[in-house]
């Protein structure tokens, strides 16, 4: 695992709950050895903060996501501003979750081992067995996903929206219950849910625009529809 933050305190005492609660920690107190220690030691998680010298959060992100071994690297973002737009765009560019400082070290440590248990297939994952829809085929087994025979690049919760949307086809949902059902959480930033949406949509359909797949239920939230060949 790996902690990049540029306050010293900060990395040490998030390190330390991380430790203690059983993970090996590596730390980097800006971008650029951010993306040198992701690419030597490839670690299962990144709990990265936003505001960096030099080369921010947020181009961490988008550099991680553009690498091979980071596409689907389950990223926590910290960030020290309450501001949605923040935190939104962070979520657009593919972290997983987010914390906003200040904030409980064992909040942290839990939100790390909720997007662990899920990249690991573990408790709240999708059971086994391939799902499909028309011209999509995802295998929650093997994390792998594809249309017309091409994989999709889908983040950890990408992959785990769109396995729920597979496995409820028809079916409207609103915000509220996609981010207990699909994230694990009771409360939180909505907006999480609209982008995470809005990502899936531009992988997914042949015109985000006017999805056709995932519908948008004006007062209500979100329909799966599979169009069938």
């Amino acid at each position: 695992m790996l902690v990049v933050d540029d306050d010293p305190t900060v990395a040490e005492v998030v390190a330390g709950y991380l430790q203690r609660a059983g993970y090996l920690v590596d730390r980097a107190g800006d971008g650029h050895r951010a993306l040198a220690a992701a690419d030597e030691a490839r670690p299962d998680l990144v709990v990265l903060d936003l505001m960096l010298p030099g080369l921010d959060g947020l181009e961490v992100c988008r550099r991680l996501r553009a690498t091979e071994h980071g596409a689907d690297l389950p990223v926590v973002m910290l960030t020290a501003k309450g501001d949605e737009a923040d935190r939104i765009l962070g979520l657009e560019l593919g972290a997983d979750d987010y914390v906003t400082k200040p904030f409980s070290p064992r909040e942290l440590v839990l939100r790390v081992q909720s997007v662990l248990r899920r990249a690991g297939g573990g408790a709240g994952a999708a059971a086994p067995g391939l799902l499909s829809a028309g011209d999509l085929t995802l295998d929650p087994q093997g994390r792998r996903a594809s249309r017309s025979g091409r994989e999709l690049a889908l983040t950890l919760r990408e992959f785990d929206l769109l396995a729920f949307f597979l496995r409820h086809p028809g079916t409207v949902f609103g915000r509220e219950a996609l981010m207990q059902r699909v994230w694990g959480w009771e409360f939180g930033d909505l907006s999480t849910v609209t982008v995470h949406v809005r990502r899936l949509r531009e992988k997914i359909e042949d015109d985000p625009a006017a999805p056709r797949l995932i519908s948008t239920v004006w007062g209500v939230g979100y329909r799966f529809d599979p169009v069938e060949d």
